[in-house]
């Protein structure tokens, strides 16, 4: 049953609203969640160094509705070494169940910083939209580090192509600047991407919230695959490496996930 508009809008301002934010490392996710607050909020050293593989929780609000964002630790394939990645995918994979048990996420916020587009920047597209929430969940694309363009848009104009050849597909995108440190034009830059980014995240949150998946033996059919593909370069690959992640990350039978690890091993070995 559809809600009365009124009535939808004012169960949207009362209710906090997830993104779960993901890109790699440095691409500017920290800064981002600063641009969006308003302040500091998240720390943006480049000195921090890796101490978990969790994700940080912010709230934020701006506007009449309060967000709560989900900042995910950076993929960095292929430096990442197997124990990692799948300690990756787990935590990935347990924040997405998490969410779904309280109620779905509404956004996915792929930070991305202008530059190549690479492997690594599919991978990470893939293992949320594609794998963890199986397409049913809308993606948007923030690009930061554009303060040197002379119109922030038209990065998007010479590299939407790109995108498509990489097959990645967004329900919208903002061209931004996260640099808060700059004078003069940048600084005027900074605070329009606020406004963009803002704008963005209200509209593609506006809309009725979509659940996400509530998991199932389908994961595990597609885990398989998508770690086949993901870890393609990877030559040290054992099956006991696989399963003590598998049954202490998905929570699966200590069999099935033996099953699973064969498959696995059979498939990266055999490309």
């Amino acid at each position: 049953m559809l809600l009365e508009p009124w009535l939808f809008n004012l169960i949207r301002r009362t209710k906090r609203q997830s993104i779960v934010l993901f890109g790699d490392t440095g691409a500017g996710k920290s800064s981002l969640i600063n641009l969006m607050a308003g302040k500091k909020v998240a720390r943006t050293s480049p000195d921090m160094q890796r101490c978990t593989m969790h994700w940080q929780e912010y709230d934020i609000s701006f506007g009449d509705t309060s967000y709560k964002v989900y900042d995910t630790i950076g993929l960095e394939a292929p430096q990442l070494g197997i124990k990692e990645y799948l300690e990756f995918v787990e935590n990935a994979y347990q924040l997405v169940k998490q969410l779904d048990k309280q109620g779905g996420i509404d956004l996915l916020l792929f930070c991305v910083r202008a530059g190549r587009v690479t492997a690594t920047l599919q991978n990470n597209y893939r293992l949320f939209h594609e794998f963890l929430c199986e397409k049913k969940i809308p993606i948007v694309l923030a690009i930061t580090n554009l303060e040197r363009e002379n119109r922030m848009e038209d990065w998007w104009e010479r590299n939407k192509g790109t995108f498509d050849k990489y097959q990645i597909k967004v329900a919208g995108h903002a061209c931004i600047t996260t640099a808060d440190r700059l004078d003069g034009r940048h600084k005027d830059l900074y605070e329009e991407s606020r406004v963009t980014i803002r704008d963005l995240i209200d509209k593609f949150t506006a809309n009725e919230q979509k659940q996400t998946w509530s998991g199932g033996d389908n994961l595990f059919v597609s885990l398989t695959r998508k770690l086949k593909e993901l870890l393609k370069g990877s030559s040290h690959v054992r099956r006991k490496d696989l399963v003590p992640h598998l049954t202490k990350g998905c929570g699966i039978s200590r069999e099935v996930a033996k099953q699973l690890a064969n498959m696995i091993k059979h498939d990266v070995e055999a490309t």
